[in-house]
């Protein structure tokens, strides 16, 4: 099984200029194929002139480091817990046999303190994927909890080199510029927009300059893994186009008609760029007034030219049936801003007090949080 030893050769020559990469580190296959992966706390300075702060990682790393594999290649992880609380490791996106996929309390029980957990699953789709914490995601994501897994396709596309995975996150600082943990949870964020941070990285790292070359094809993988944050980007600027959403290639690149982009929190976009011109390029979130440069693009000259466009072939997926379909009405309520109705919590109806003390602000079909009847179900193999 292919890691990221080639991602790893791509960081180590400079395409990411100066930039502190998960992927200049393997992950250790043990002799029975497994990789280990610790979740631990972990001393970790977010800018260089402020003083650390105590993240979750995975492997002392944040992000945590890139998993590669082969489309349709065995992926098999012995998850080790080493937090204080529970946790698990949940396999975004990925199509993968239920009891693998993560979901603490609804797929698997959370793994204690100090136990383990194997994951073993088959990779069916080439794309741009994640791997994050899946017990008090609110929680556990916020801290740090996250890496990239990328599935690529069986035939050559982009060179190695030139394929880069930019795994964009929020965070919110204190003044001194360490994690503020204090406010993770807040009924305030909880009732309005979500957790939203100050302070942009990529791949861990405050503004990182990463290098092209002119006239070469460059293939993009962003992932968002803010708790809240919807991106807003403009891939027009620097002369991107649209080659994959959420891991699934498009029919043809695109080349968008409008701008910006959205980009909200687990998704990810597929970018592919070929730049024409040397030169600084900024890549800024619009999603409020003033832009936020959070990278920078340095397109330098090259000897070797690739300037025709790349395609990709779409993943061969199950289609839906739709000679029969069927409604499900899922009616979403609640919020600081609008009224949440009559509810149930835990089977009892939620008076006024109830919200602040269990946090339940939400509804779905006027029951907080899990309901004790699946919303629906179907018998495997069954399309709908």
């Amino acid at each position: 099984m292919k890691l990221t030893k080639r991602q790893f050769l791509a960081a180590t020559s400079g395409v990411f200029c100066g930039l502190a990469s998960p992927f200049q580190l393997n992950i250790a296959q043990a002799d029975d194929g497994f990789i280990d992966i610790v979740a631990q706390e972990t001393e970790i300075k977010l800018h260089p002139s402020v003083p650390a702060s105590t993240l979750w990682t995975y492997n002392g790393l944040n992000p945590g480091q890139e998993i590669r594999v082969k489309q349709g290649e065995r992926v098999k992880v012995r998850f080790t817990n080493k937090l204080s609380e529970p946790t698990s490791i949940h396999w975004h996106g990925i199509r993968i046999v239920n009891n693998m996929d993560g979901v603490s309390g609804l797929t698997q029980n959370p793994v204690a303190p100090n136990e383990t957990f194997e994951y073993d699953f088959i990779a069916p789709d080439a794309g741009t994927y994640w791997y994050h914490a899946h017990n008090e995601s609110w929680n556990q994501v916020a801290r740090g909890l996250y890496g990239s897994l990328i599935v690529e396709e069986p035939y050559p596309a982009f060179d190695l080199k030139n394929d880069m995975t930019l795994i964009i996150d929020d965070w919110r600082l204190k003044q001194d510029g360490t994690l503020d943990t204090d406010s993770i949870g807040s009924l305030m964020d909880w009732t309005h927009g979500g957790r939203l941070g100050n302070y942009i990285t990529v791949n861990g790292e405050y503004l990182p300059t990463i290098k092209l070359k002119k006239g070469q094809a460059f293939r993009l993988r962003l992932i968002n893994v803010a708790n809240a944050r919807v991106l807003a980007i403009d891939p027009n600027k620097f002369g991107a186009i649209v080659i994959a959403y959420d891991g699934q290639p498009l029919p043809t690149p695109k080349k968008l008609p409008y701008q910006p982009l959205l980009l909200g929190p687990s998704q990810r976009v597929d970018l592919q760029m070929i730049p024409s011109q040397s030169g600084v390029y900024s890549f800024e979130d619009l999603s409020n007034d003033t832009p936020y440069e959070f990278a920078k693009f340095e397109v330098e000259d090259a000897i070797e030219v690739v300037s025709s466009t790349i395609i990709l072939k779409s993943n061969k997926l199950p289609e839906p049936n739709l000679n029969n379909p069927k409604t499900f009405v899922l009616k979403m309520t609640g919020g600081a801003m609008g009224s949440i109705g009559d509810v149930t919590y835990n089977g009892k109806p939620m008076e006024r007090e109830d919200f602040r003390t269990t946090k339940q602000a939400w509804a779905f079909n006027g029951v907080a949080n899990l309901a004790k009847d699946p919303f629906l179900a179907y018998s495997a193999g069954k399309r709908f």
